[in-house]
């Protein structure tokens, strides 16, 4: 082989080597937003520069969840002068965890890292969560260790993480930490719906991947309101209940309400038999005796209990579970 031949080879073999690299540690920012129109030119460029610093790949992918204060016109307007943008827009505003699973189904980075559009997470941290994963994470929460928030929000916040942190076996100071980084595979198994955003680091933690948590910048919200509210942290607490349920028992339902049925299936037909045995000695007469009202229903309950566990054994076989489409349109894929 001439050495202009082997010359030719070896650089094409190091362009190929550059793109592999370059693929393999490819980023996709997924922004969830919802009327945030005056903060998103400056968040993509923190964006950006960023990820350029860092000297990744990456698509931005903001998903405008039903937004009405134009928020959808300015991503057109940076469409257009970067095409690394990309816009889902959903049909109306679904909540966050269909945004964020709007922009995990479309992600086709190697590393993903979500953030909130308000710009108190800082971008510059993107380089270091990613670093954090190259070290053997699957998922990197973000800890917002010096909050800028009112005491409103902080300190329900702290019940709030340390609550999940003792019920879903996982210590985490921030699980609701917007700014959060992912390998590809994370966002590709983990189901997320209704509220269950805040629980992403469980979800995946349940799932097999390794989950950690990283100090991370925070600051003072600059623009419009946040949208945090009591019902918001009362749903949050509802949805608890849900992830400990997905977690320990979305695979055998029947081992929970199967072994509540059968207490109160045993416990009724323990009182229940008792009274009769001693009506049927002639001891005392049933129909004034609450006690055996209480057997019956008992009997019920756990009998229904029972029933419960086995529809949803029946369910968990069928795995009927298809997503409903959320997206108006997707622009830039």
């Amino acid at each position: 082989m001439s050495d202009s031949r082997k010359t030719r080879k070896a650089v094409r073999s190091e362009r190929d080597g550059r793109r592999t690299r370059a693929r393999s540690g490819s980023v996709s920012v997924v922004v969830p937003l919802y009327n945030e129109r005056e903060s998103l030119p400056e968040l993509h460029r923190e964006i950006r520069a960023a990820c350029r610093a860092a000297g990744r790949r990456f698509q931005a992918i903001y998903v405008d969840d039903g937004s009405t204060d134009g928020s959808f016109d300015v991503l057109q307007k940076l469409r257009r002068g970067d095409r690394s943008v990309r816009i889902i827009q959903l049909r109306k505003n679904f909540g966050k965890s269909e945004a964020l699973a709007a922009g995990f189904n479309a992600a086709s980075g190697d590393f993903v890292v979500t953030l909130d559009a308000d710009l108190q997470d800082d971008p510059s941290e993107i380089p270091a969560l990613i670093a954090k994963l190259e070290e053997g994470w699957d998922l990197v929460s973000g800890w917002k260790k010096s909050r800028r928030d009112p005491v409103s929000k902080r300190w329900p916040s702290k019940f709030f993480n340390r609550t999940t942190s003792l019920l879903v076996g996982l210590k985490l100071h921030d699980y609701n930490c917007g700014l959060k980084a992912y390998r590809a595979e994370v966002v590709k198994t983990v189901k997320v719906y209704g509220e269950l955003h805040r629980y992403i680091p469980a979800l995946a933690k349940w799932e097999g991947f390794r989950v950690t948590e990283q100090a991370v910048h925070h600051r003072p919200r600059r623009y419009g309101k946040t949208k945090f509210g009591m019902s918001r942290f009362l749903n949050g607490m509802l949805d608890l209940i849900t992830v400990v349920f997905l977690g320990k028992y979305t695979r055998r339902p029947l081992h929970l309400f199967g072994t509540m049925g059968m207490v109160l299936t045993l416990a009724g037909a323990g009182i229940t038999l008792t009274l009769v045995i001693l009506r049927i000695c002639g001891s005392l007469f049933l129909s004034k005796r609450p006690l055996f009202f209480l057997g019956i229903m008992l009997l019920i309950v756990g009998i229904q209990f029972v029933s419960i566990g086995l529809l949803g054994e029946m369910i968990t076989r069928s795995n009927a579970s298809d997503r409903r489409n959320t997206v108006r349109r997707s622009i830039g894929f």
